[in-house]
């Protein structure tokens, strides 16, 4: 805050202080991903909002994917990629690569930045305490999974020792094979269950738009019947229909809010939920 005068720090923080009264106690689930979780600077800031909001009483839950991550593993080891209308085909090889970058590298380097900003954060997957149960979409994606079941056990004890859990996309099933979740659905499900104050998912567009090439058609706030209308009518469409049903389908499970954000602008997490500005598509 240097560089601003006393004046306006007090303001700033008159401002934020019914926010913080209001979330106290409460859980908040976070998606990270797109381009917030690549550039060091944003990736920077994203860490000193989730430890901020931690330090003034509130349970975040960072869920991540890790698809570039994942892309450039495959690519060094001659893996080729497929997707199928967005979802990764995924072969036992893949698998065993998205697991190991996932559940390994990205969720650790994660768990480390969150330390280094002051925090203290635990490292867990789906497999954690049997923590995503899965099953397996259809034969031609391979091991890319869809959720049966989650059991946050693992998550409260994360709560009650003090951590921020972070968590990697990855599921199980009872015959013990690994399955690749989307992080968009996981996250959806992990708020459900949680009966979370709100949902947030960090994006690389200002939000739902009107006419996704004018950023002014910004739609600030909808009900989940409203965007259910919009996605029929064509207005929601290609790559947000699935993100926006994940947010009506966390609305519809009890999530309170549910926010899509633009992650390129540095701290959004604390401009959506600490001040009365919002820069984002709040469903509820």
């Amino acid at each position: 805050m240097d560089g601003i005068s006393n004046e306006s720090k007090a303001a700033i923080l008159a401002e934020a202080l019914p926010y913080i009264q209001r979330y106290n106690g409460s859980i908040v689930v976070i998606k990270y991903g797109g381009n917030a979780m690549i550039n060091p600077e944003l990736k920077d800031s994203v860490m000193q909002d989730v430890v901020l909001l931690t330090q003034v009483g509130i349970k975040v839950v960072l869920v991540h994917g890790g698809g570039p991550e994942i892309n450039d593993t495959l690519s060094k080891m001659n893996i080729k990629s497929t997707f199928v209308n967005g979802l990764r085909q995924t072969d036992e090889q893949t698998m065993a690569v998205v697991q190991m970058v996932l559940a390994g590298k990205v969720n650790k380097d994660l768990v480390n930045l969150i330390g280094n900003t002051g925090g203290k954060a635990l490292g867990l997957s789906g497999i954690d305490g049997h923590m995503i149960e899965a099953r397996k979409i259809n034969e031609v994606l391979g091991y890319a999974g869809e959720i049966v079941s989650v059991d946050a056990t693992p998550i409260l004890n994360a709560f009650g020792a003090g951590y921020i859990p972070v968590i990697a996309t990855i599921g199980y099933d009872k015959e013990g094979k690994v399955y690749n979740i989307n992080a968009d659905d996981a996250a959806s499900a992990i708020a459900a269950k949680l009966e979370a104050a709100c949902l947030i998912f960090l994006t690389d567009i200002k939000g739902i738009m009107k006419d996704p090439k004018d950023e002014t058609s910004l739609i600030p706030e909808m009900t989940a019947e409203t965007a259910e209308k919009l996605i029929s009518e064509g207005v929601i469409k290609d790559g947000m229909i699935p993100k926006a049903r994940c947010c009506i389908e966390a609305i519809k499970k009890g999530v309170k809010k549910v926010f899509i954000i633009d992650g390129r602008v540095p701290h959004s997490l604390l401009i959506e939920m600490l001040s009365d500005k919002g820069i984002g598509t709040m469903f509820k």
